[in-house]
């Protein structure tokens, strides 16, 4: 008997390809799956299998009473470039924070990187230390609130993702518990899934994760990790206060619990307060990157870790292959060097706070609930009644627009909120704008009318 999986992979790539070509597009219907299976000349239980799993790797979304629908291009094997053609999708799913003029602003740095005898050196092995101008160029730009890591903390990863995987990777074994906030970013709980970690979601408030949620999940049975973002959190835009973080890290020290904080939107605060690890330093590894500073695709991971647990990160950075390669990380201290990353920072803060602020007038003065820092690049909105998210993001697929629902960051398995995060730092300012009075308009019509529209 064919493997329900094995169908469900040639099922995605054939609508991959359809929404290449444009035959389909996000947020149609699927056939039924009794159709499916008649198709196929399979057993209508192994047709249901195959939609079930669509959903589960969220290229699908299915409703009793609506049927199946392609809710988006994220899940779905990748399309040759060859055979790819322009989607006319408006992104709110994914944060590419990349002005349209960074690469004249960026060029000088690497034009110094092109003669031979500077390129020579950076064609041997990346080292994940650095050398001492990268430490401490690096210290100076993750320094916050009167803190400032000591530059020989430092390790050096290829992106902030690969240096988040070499914490889940060296700090905590499968099998052990790793405590998340209930709400998390969501690569963070799939790499600790692909790891087989247990996570263990931890009730928020307003100030973020609460400190006798970690206290009782430790006590239940011990965590020998956490994972929170206490700056512009993703995807709340929470920011935790100066006295929960001296709670968290206070907490963190005497359950002698280690602590992984994600900073990696923290640059657009101006005034952050100190993070976890200045009230804290021998309990908390702070990874950063930027990805979100400079752009996704030249990019740099970091990490400030205690001295005690350097050499395990600096291992699992290696045995996974993830450490800096040279060009990239020469390429990167030169921005930071000649000022290209603070002019890019201030203008980001810039362009964060106005499309913040554009989103707060169309959706909140349109009399939807949204939560947030005005300074972060995404907002979370809450949806309202009659409206399930999964309903709402295929809904806004039918009219091009991706966003990402409340069930993609919850870390654990029970009911997700019915709320999508809006990833504003994409499109272009001239299509945010439409992009967001269509949400508007989809959001109090309905689902009923919606579908019939």
């Amino acid at each position: 008997m064919t493997d329900f999986r094995i169908l469900a992979d040639t099922l995605a790539r054939s609508l991959a390809e359809d929404v290449a070509a444009g035959r389909r597009r996000l947020g149609d219907r699927l056939p039924p799956s009794r159709d499916y299976a008649h198709r196929q000349g399979i057993a209508p239980s192994t047709a249901s299998r195959v939609y079930a799993e669509l959903v589960r790797r969220g290229v699908a979304v299915g409703e009793v009473g609506r049927g199946t629908f392609l809710r988006a291009a994220q899940g779905l094997p990748p399309v040759p470039a060859a055979e790819a053609t322009p989607s006319g999708i408006v992104d709110l799913e994914l944060n590419f924070c990349v002005l349209p003029d960074q690469g004249t602003l960026l060029a000088p740095a690497l034009a110094r990187l092109a003669t031979p005898d500077a390129l020579q050196p950076l064609l041997s092995r990346a080292s994940v230390v650095g050398d001492a101008a990268a430490r401490e160029t690096t210290a100076r730009l993750m320094a916050r609130g009167g803190w400032m890591p000591e530059p020989d903390s430092l390790l050096f990863a290829g992106r902030g993702q690969q240096a988040l995987s070499a914490c889940f990777t060296a700090l905590i074994a499968p099998g052990e518990r790793l405590g998340l906030e209930a709400m998390t970013y969501s690569l963070g709980k799939g790499i600790a899934a692909r790891l087989g970690l247990q996570t263990v979601p931890l009730a928020m408030d307003e100030q973020g994760v609460r400190p006798d949620a970690i206290a009782a999940a430790h006590a239940a049975h011990p965590l020998r990790l956490l994972y929170l973002q206490p700056e512009l959190h993703n995807p709340l835009g929470t920011t935790m206060p100066p006295t929960r973080r001296q709670e968290v890290a206070a907490l963190c020290r005497v359950l002698g619990i280690i602590a992984v904080e994600d900073s990696v939107y923290g640059f657009l605060s101006a005034d952050a307060a100190p993070p976890l690890a200045a009230h804290a330093p021998e309990q908390v590894v702070l990874v950063d990157s930027l990805s979100k500073r400079v752009a996704p695709g030249m990019t740099l991971g970091f990490l400030s870790a205690p001295p005690a647990l350097r050499q395990r990160l600096a291992a699992a950075l290696r045995l996974g292959g993830w450490a800096a390669q040279g060009f990239a990380l020469a390429a990167s201290v030169g921005w930071m060097q000649d000022g290209s990353v603070d002019a890019l920072v201030l203008r980001k803060r810039q362009d964060a706070q106005r499309r913040n602020a554009l989103a707060r007038q169309v959706l909140g003065g349109g009399g939807l609930t949204l939560r947030g820092d005005p300074r972060a690049y995404h907002l979370w909105l809450e949806l309202p009644d009659p409206w399930r998210a999964e309903i709402f993001v295929a809904a806004a697929a039918r009219h091009r627009i991706a966003v990402s629902p409340a069930a993609e960051f919850a870390a654990g398995p029970g009911h997700a909120p019915d709320a999508v995060r809006l990833a504003l730092a994409a499109p272009t300012e001239a299509a945010l704008r439409p992009a967001l009075e269509t949400l508007l308009d989809l959001a109090l019509t309905g689902p009923d009318a919606a579908a019939v529209g």
